[in-house]
């Protein structure tokens, strides 16, 4: 699966757990908690849908550290490989 191929299904999951995306332009360097309307609560649940859709587990420690949309693509990218 390509990165960019990882990118868009992140964002189909995105759209889909939190509606009022759809409205704005994401892309890689899109800070989560900051440029968009996902709380905390609304990217819990895009975590177990992108583990879920990907067959990945990414530690919980780790999710703390994903702050853009190219960091949780990048995370996914070396789980994959």
């Amino acid at each position: 699966m390509t990165r960019q191929e990882i990118f868009d299904k992140v964002l189909e999951i995105v759209h889909d757990c939190v509606p009022e995306t759809e409205e704005q332009e994401l892309t890689e360097s899109t800070v989560i908690n900051t440029d968009t309307a996902i709380d905390s609560m609304g990217f819990t649940l895009i975590i177990c849908r992108l583990e879920a859709s990907f067959d990945v587990k990414i530690p919980d420690r780790q999710w703390q550290k994903l702050y853009t949309v190219g960091d949780v693509v990048s995370a996914i990218e070396k789980r994959l490989k």
